[in-house]
């Protein structure tokens, strides 16, 4: 049966991204200097002005405003004609202390408040999930993986200055046909890229295809049918914070699995590993990738469900969507003997208590072994093999 699936990315100069972006070098900073720090830290952008709000209970000081700004530049927002400059423009602080009724819950779990052995209870409740595929070698959805990589692609060549008229925000979106599950073709690609005012359409398509959808998108799976769509308005000058108003956590999908698993719905940019949101949709994955690893399954989704200041998380569900070499029951039972799923493990096991985040804000969280992220390993294969048995 043919179908069509299709997944979207969005470069570092997005400005949902850019929010992300600071958000995550805030809590960087935080977790350099003390390990222990609680953050839930978001950030909006809008023409000329940020915005940092949020919960952070830590014991140092960090420079907040340098920190957004630094970002800002980073990113090539540096001067007034792109509409948004990091030295110039605005930023606010609006910043509270965690609520003490959460940080009971979280110092504290209720299976351990009557024992001697303190555990760390998780900061929320929600369900998280995980998932990999045998699509690419990321074990990754392919869709999502290829859109990553050319609005990776895009910064690259912006930043190096193959192409001197890009600026920083653009999206790129894939849609791949498949038969059945197995991938065949390459139906359609979308780049929308900023760029400055004297350059025409017809050298930013030339440019994108040469430069872009060439180096990045494999031949074999493209042909005279695949549709190209270059900035398809015609224009895309005004960009950025100045076109639209950004916020953390606003492209969720872009950040885990394009829309090819589920999503609990929990941001991960600038929360603390406390937060399941983040540390438990972090481990899921790492399960789900070593269950594929192991070829236990084609492709498999799992789901963590938690509750606030308790834990162990309350469920743990895998699917395999009938891919699985043993059943779905079986697999849940390995998992829960293999993985201590609990937050306070899942953050020791992970090592998460590490200035790690500022990397991951943009080209997706999950697939990224670009990277030395720990939720990336393939390390417990063996375990895994050894509890199915």
């Amino acid at each position: 049966m043919k179908r069509f699936f299709t997944s979207e990315s969005v470069t570092e100069g997005h400005p949902d991204k850019i929010c992300d972006a600071i958000s995550d070098a805030i809590l960087d900073a935080i977790l350099e200097k003390d390990p222990m720090g609680r953050v839930a830290c978001e950030t909006c952008c809008t023409t000329g002005m940020v915005m940092v709000m949020g919960e952070i209970s830590t014991n140092c000081y960090v420079d907040i405003p340098r920190i957004a700004r630094d970002v800002i530049l980073d990113i090539g927002y540096d001067r007034a004609k792109y509409g948004f400059d990091g030295q110039t423009c605005a930023v606010l602080s609006c910043i509270d202390e965690q609520s003490s009724d959460i940080a009971m819950g979280v110092d504290a779990a209720l299976e351990s408040r009557d024992s001697d052995v303190k555990d760390t209870g998780a900061g929320d409740q929600g369900m998280m999930f995980g998932y990999a595929c045998d699509e690419t070698e990321e074990l990754m959805p392919l869709a999502i993986m290829l859109a990553h990589k050319c609005a990776r692609q895009l910064t690259k060549i912006r930043k190096e200055k193959v192409v001197d008229y890009l600026r920083p925000d653009g999206k790129t979106q894939i849609t791949v046909e498949y038969d059945g599950d197995e991938v065949k073709r390459i139906d359609s690609i979308v780049i929308s890229t900023q760029h400055s005012e004297e350059v025409s359409l017809e050298t930013i398509r030339e440019d994108m295809i040469r430069y872009v959808i060439n180096e990045i998108i494999p031949s074999e799976l493209m042909d005279e049918n695949t549709k190209i769509y270059v900035n398809p308005t015609g224009r895309f000058v005004i960009g950025g914070p100045h076109g639209d108003s950004g916020l953390t956590g606003r492209k969720i999908i872009v950040d885990t699995y394009g829309g090819m698993a589920r999503h609990g719905g929990g941001a991960f940019s600038g929360k603390d590993p406390t937060k399941v949101d983040r540390s438990a949709a972090y481990a899921a994955r790492w399960i789900a990738k070593n269950i594929v690893a192991a070829k236990l399954a084609k492709k498999c989704e799992i789901q963590l469900a938690y509750a606030i200041g308790v834990a162990h998380p309350v469920s743990v569900l895998i699917d395999t969507y009938g891919t699985g070499t043993v059943s779905d029951e079986k697999l849940a039972e390995a998992v829960n003997q293999v993985f201590d799923l609990r937050p306070q493990a899942i953050i020791e096991t992970l090592d998460l208590r590490r200035p790690i985040y500022r990397q991951v804000a943009a080209y997706g969280h999950m697939g990224r072994t670009d990277l030395d992220v720990p939720w990336e390993k393939v390390n417990r294969v063996d375990e895994l093999l050894e509890a199915v048995k």
